[in-house]
Formats: C-alpha cells, structure tokens, sequence
C-alpha cells in the first residue's frame, strides 16, 4: 500500500466554491473536459458518444439539489424549497484514503502543495480507490484502462507559459458566475482562507475524517421579494402628466 508523505509544506493548494451563486451552468464541467483532452492532459474517452448508450470521463460533475434550509427557512414567497447546485471533484484531502489503499503506488499526495494525483504508467486499473473514495471522484477510463481524477490543472497552474490569469484551474478560469476560487487554504491570509472564515465554509461530509482542503460556502439566507421591496406610494390622479405617461392615461381613458 501507498503511504502519505510524512514530511509536508504548509501550502495547501485547493478550490472553494460558494454555493450561493453557482447557477449549474455546467462550464467548469465543460471546460474541464475540454483542457483535460485537448490540451496538456491525458484524454479523457467518450464511449459511443453518438449512440444510444453513451457513457465518457469527467473528472467534474454538478449535481442539483431541491433541499429545504434547517430551520424551516422560508424561501421566497410561497414558502418554496430552493435549488442547490452542487459541484464536485477531487477534494485533495489530507488523509486521502484513495492514495493509502493503492497497491501500486499510482495514487500519491504531493508533500510540497497537498494536491493528489495518480501516476497512469503505474495505475493498473483495479479500482481500489474509486472504492475508497468517499466523495466519487475516481473515475475508470475505459479506453485507457487506468483511473482519472481531478488534478487541479497541475499543467496549468505551474505553467509560466501562461498569462498570470490563465495559472489557475479551468474550471475557475471559466467560471461565469465566480463561484469557483483558487488558492492556498494553508495561508490564513490567502483570500480563499478568508473567505472561508467569513463565510462558514465547510468540509463535505466531515464524518469520512478525510479532512478534505476544497471547501463550501453556504447558500446566504433568502428573504421574500415582498419583504425586500421598497414601498412605492401610488400616485392619486395622474394630473400634470408628460410625455409617454400622458399618452398613456388618455389612452386608458378610452377603454
């Protein structure tokens, strides 16, 4: 079995992602697999991606969700449950019990900057880790034969080649809604650290004791549109009327 590194920095390379404002477009999902198999990275396969059962490797995926917030929380006027869209890949956890059950040595966490990734020419395809894995972010290429995961664009974010903005994961880069950040979550100071104290961001599924570094920001409260509106105070007589307006009240006159 594989060991974790004993011996590792203080930076903690990883994603935060504020559930308020992800709108399940599906980019991150989109542009992860587009960098990941034409650009720097290995393929990810499509099987029969014409045909009537299509199956393929995506190392993102957003799941949504139809929740109702503790407390009762009432959402908009009718009292509506909300929907959440939940993002998901790797979440580079510090105890990775993916890279301590490999029998080969093909998962493994990097000391210098916590991310975990998988050495293919190693990987012998026996799907351990996917069983480990209590998030389901290992996922078997069948055309390869070899498990895929999230990698954090290590190919993109190390890669002086790029524009300064370009250096961070696909995902946030393409995010529209800035719901993805990037950062070290081992500097308290770093803007995804403060954003996480700020804001309560929590570790997915914190009983699986896999201290994962990716963090969740919370949905904020909702409050209903008729409590949030301003007042208007409707006009008595429409006398002194100018422009479209007049035009408007002598036309309602005739009806």
């Amino acid at each position: 079995m594989t060991s974790l590194p004993q011996t590792r920095s203080a930076k903690k390379l990883g994603l935060v992602i504020d559930l308020d404002v992800c709108v399940g477009c599906h980019a991150c999902v989109i542009s992860c697999k587009e960098w990941n198999t034409g650009a720097y990275g290995n393929a990810l396969s499509d099987q029969h991606p014409y045909g009537d059962d299509v199956s393929g490797t995506f190392l993102n995926r957003i799941h949504s969700f139809e929740v109702v917030p503790d407390g009762g929380q009432v959402i908009g006027e009718a009292g509506d449950a909300r929907v959440v869209h939940f993002p998901k890949s790797c979440l580079h956890c510090e105890d990775a019990p993916c890279v301590t059950v490999c029998p080969t040595g093909a998962s493994y966490k990097r000391a210098g900057d916590g991310i975990v990734l998988v050495d293919e020419d190693k990987c012998i395809g026996c799907g351990l880790c996917a069983w480990s894995c209590a998030y389901g972010a290992r996922e078997m290429d069948l055309a390869a034969g070899v498990m895929k995961k999230c990698t954090l664009c290590v190919d993109r974010i190390y890669n002086e080649t790029l524009q300064q903005e370009d250096r961070v994961p696909s995902c946030v880069r393409t995010c529209p809604a800035n719901a993805r950040h990037y950062g070290d979550l081992g500097d308290p100071a770093s803007h995804v650290s403060v954003m996480v104290a700020e804001r309560g961001g929590f570790d997915l599924m914190p009983e699986q004791e896999t201290r994962p570094t990716n963090k969740y920001l919370p949905p904020r409260a909702r409050t209903s549109l008729a409590s949030a509106a301003p007042m208007i105070p409707l006009a008595e007589n429409t006398e002194g009327a100018r422009g479209f307006f007049a035009w408007l009240d002598k036309t309602l006159d005739r009806i």
